[in-house]
């Protein structure tokens, strides 16, 4: 499986279970990402994301956005698509 780095998790908010990710590829609605770090291993498919509350379908290199995640991840976790 052929991963490729697309952003680094900059916060994460335990109560409403959302990452802040800083992209640094394009991420779309849909995609299949992968978050790994040290304590985590998470695959999900993106289904919801964020820039200023407002619902967005694609990020792009340089925003920071809010992703509904499953469950728990860490600061400084790699998100690659996957």
């Amino acid at each position: 499986m052929e991963k490729k780095k697309i952003g680094k998790i900059e916060h994460f908010f335990d109560g409403i279970s959302v990452a802040v990710v800083n992209v640094e590829g394009l991420l779309k609605k849909g995609d299949k990402i992968s978050i790994e770090g040290p304590d985590t291993n998470v695959q999900q498919v993106v289904e919801s994301m964020q820039i200023d509350k407002k619902p967005i379908a694609e990020a792009k290199k340089g925003q920071s956005v809010g992703l509904k995640v499953l469950d728990k991840v860490r600061k400084n976790d790699v998100v690659y698509k996957v």
